[in-house]
C-alpha cells in the first residue's frame, strides 16, 4: 500500500511538471516554453555561432515533448500505481504535436518577435 502512495504521489508531481512543460494551457508557452527555448538557443548560439533558430526550435520540441512524456508517465502511475514504458506509439503522437506548436514558433521568429538578443556577443 505504501508503495502505491509513494509511486501515485511521484506520478502526481511528474504529472504536474509534464503539464506545466506540455502545450495543453494556453499559458505555457508564453511563460515557460519559449523562455526554456530561448534560454537554450542563447546558450548554443554562444558556442556555435549561427545556430540561434535551429537550437530555438530544438529546444521548444524538447520542452514539449519532455511534457507531453512526463504528463503520460505521471498520470498513468497515479492511475495505476505502477510505472508503465512509454511506447513508440505515444512518442509519434507527442512528436506530431510538437511539430503543430513549432511551425507556430518559426512565425514567431520570422515576424521578428524572437530574435537573438543584440550585444550578449563582443
Amino acid at each position: 500500500m505504501l508503495r502505491h502512495t509513494r509511486q501515485r504521489i511521484k506520478g502526481g508531481l511528474l504529472a504536474t511538471v509534464g503539464f506545466i512543460l506540455s502545450p495543453l494551457s494556453w499559458w505555457n508557452d508564453l511563460l515557460v516554453n519559449v523562455p526554456l527555448a530561448y534560454a537554450f538557443a542563447t546558450v548554443v548560439a554562444l558556442l556555435v555561432h549561427g545556430s540561434f533558430v535551429p537550437a530555438l526550435v530544438v529546444g521548444y520540441w524538447l520542452t514539449n515533448v519532455l511534457g507531453f512524456v512526463l504528463l503520460q508517465q505521471g498520470t498513468t502511475s497515479v492511475v495505476t500505481g505502477k510505472n508503465e514504458p512509454y511506447t513508440r506509439k505515444r512518442l509519434t503522437r507527442d512528436l506530431l504535436l510538437s511539430v503543430g506548436y513549432t511551425v507556430l514558433i518559426l512565425v514567431l521568429v520570422e515576424a521578428g518577435v524572437l530574435t537573438f538578443p543584440e550585444g550578449v556577443l563582443p
